[in-house]
């Protein structure tokens, strides 16, 4: 059986765009493969922001962690077996002042762990999660998707493939604040199924 991850960030609950076009690609693909869902939802501000000793405690090997630095890289370990358990991952994700959510980008660094999601090569870093399918889930309210003030979806891809994930699909409802708006979303919506299809 197939697990999916399924990774939210929006601070608007029901009301939010990005997670109704994740919640309906991980329901189309459950309903299709019978996967399992892990949900992580970063929109609870419970991640903490990577420190010094946080860093230290995540990169030590894990026999040779102290007391502590088992407690500091515990959230990490956890987000790092949801990645590696999973076969898909669907982020709902939205754009923020341009930009991808803080809580992404705690998760990020979180997950970013060399040796273990990527290593270092003398041809430069290599992507230790590799096999997996990706779906993105974007919404935003002024910003167009994938133009020059979106630094939030190319990071993220950028990010992924880092770690060795490649097999991206996007779908975006963008600029719903503007003319046009709920028609967008209708759109996306649409494209979310066609895509869990």
């Amino acid at each position: 059986m197939s697990n999916i991850l399924h990774i939210t960030a929006s601070i608007r609950g029901a009301e939010s765009v990005s997670r109704s076009l994740s919640s309906t690609i991980v329901a189309g693909l459950r309903d299709k493969t019978g996967a399992t869902v892990v949900e992580r939802d970063l929109s609870a501000n419970d991640l903490p922001f990577v420190d010094a000793e946080r860093f230290a405690a995540n990169l030590a090997p894990y026999a040779e962690r102290t007391p502590e630095q088992q407690e500091l890289a515990a959230i990490a370990d956890q987000l790092i077996d949801e990645l590696q358990q999973a076969d898909t991952i669907v982020f709902g994700v939205p754009v923020y002042n341009f930009s991808v959510p803080a809580t992404v980008k705690a998760w990020a660094d979180l997950v970013a762990r060399a040796g273990t999601t990527f290593k270092y090569t003398e041809n430069g870093p290599v992507g230790l999660l590799d096999g997996k399918k990706v779906y993105i889930a974007i919404a935003s309210g002024g910003t167009p998707v994938d133009s020059e003030i979106d630094f939030m979806t190319p990071w993220l891809r950028h990010f992924l493939g880092f770690l060795g994930i490649t097999d991206i699909e996007t779908v975006a409802a963008d600029a719903i604040m503007g003319a046009g708006g709920e028609e967008r979303i209708a759109e996306a919506s649409a494209e979310a199924q066609k895509l869990a299809a």
